[in-house]
C-alpha cells in the first residue's frame, strides 16, 4: 500500500502515521516512512536515536548538484534516484524513514534542482519500491503531481473536533481530486466525547471515516505498545476500502 496522510497542522498527522508504522513492522511487514512535512517530527515520534541530526533530501547540497545540479542555467528534470532510499534512509525497529524536506511553492523561485530531485524521488518511492509506504505530508498535496498521485492507493486526511480541521479536510479533499486520488478517507483524532464525534460526521460532507480516535494526551508523546491494536484496526480498515 502506498498511503498519504494530510490535515491540518496540530491535528494528529504525525502521531498517526508512526502508529501506522508501528504497527505494521510489528506484523514483519516492509515498511518505509517518509517524513514529507517541513516541521518534520517522524522520527522524533517514532523514538529514532537523534532524529534533530537526520539531513532532509532537500538539504543535500552536494547529492543534489551531483544528480540534478544546473549547468549553463540547466538541470536534470528525471535525475537517477533509485539507490537514494537505500543510502540514505535510517532505520530503527524495522522501519525504514526518509526525511525530504521542503518543496519550493510558487512564487520562491520555484522549479529548480532541488524539486526536480524530490519529485523524482516520490515517483520512485510511490512507483518503483515494493514496501508499503506511509507518507507525513503537510496541509496540502505539494510532494504528490500528477505522475504520482494515481499510483497513491489512498489519501487519509486527519481532523479534530472544530470548524477549522473540517474545512482544511474538504479543501484538501479538492485539491486531491484535481490530482485523481481516487481513494480519500478521514481519520477522527483527539475524540472526547459523542458530541465530537456527531460533530465531525455530521460537517466531513462525503468524505469517509476510517475510524474515531479518542484524546489521549500520552498517545502524542509516545505510542505504547498497547496501543498498537488501534492502529492495526485502522490498517485492516483501510485494506477493506482498497
Amino acid at each position: 500500500m502506498k498511503i498519504a496522510v494530510s490535515g491540518k497542522g496540530g491535528v494528529g498527522k504525525t502521531t498517526l502515521c508512526a502508529g501506522l508504522l508501528l504497527a505494521l513492522a510489528s506484523e514483519n511487514k516492509k515498511v518505509i516512512g517518509i517524513d514529507a512535512d517541513p516541521d518534520s517530527n517522524l522520527a522524533a515520534t517514532l523514538e529514532f536515536s537523534a532524529p534533530g541530526k537526520i539531513t532532509p533530501v532537500s538539504e543535500m547540497k552536494e547529492l543534489i548538484e551531483e544528480r540534478a545540479g544546473e549547468k549553463g542555467g540547466f538541470f536534470k528534470l528525471n535525475p537517477k534516484v533509485d539507490d537514494i532510499p537505500d543510502k540514505y534512509c535510517v532505520e530503527q525497529k524495522g522501519i525504514k524513514l526518509l526525511v525530504m524536506g521542503s518543496i519550493k511553492k510558487a512564487g520562491t523561485g520555484c522549479y529548480c534542482p532541488e524539486n526536480s530531485l524530490l519529485k523524482a524521488l516520490m515517483t520512485h518511492l510511490i512507483i518503483g519500491r515494493e514496501e508499503t509506504l506511509i507518507m507525513d505530508m503537510e496541509a496540502g498535496v505539494e510532494h504528490l503531481g500528477r505522475g504520482t498521485s494515481g499510483s497513491v492507493d489512498a489519501l487519509i486526511i486527519v481532523v479534530e473536533p472544530g470548524l477549522r480541521s473540517i474545512e482544511t479536510a474538504l479543501r484538501i479533499k479538492k485539491l486531491a481530486g484535481d490530482l485523481k486520488i481516487k481513494k480519500i478517507f478521514a481519520v477522527a483524532n483527539k475524540i472526547q466525547s459523542s458530541a465530537d464525534k456527531d460533530s465531525i460526521e455530521k460537517n466531513i460532507g462525503k468524505i469517509d471515516i476510517l475510524g474515531f480516535i479518542e484524546y489521549n494526551k500520552k498517545l502524542v508523546d509516545k505510542i505504547s505498545n498497547d496501543k498498537i491494536g488501534m492502529f492495526k484496526t485502522l490498517i485492516r480498515n483501510i485494506e477493506n476500502k482498497i
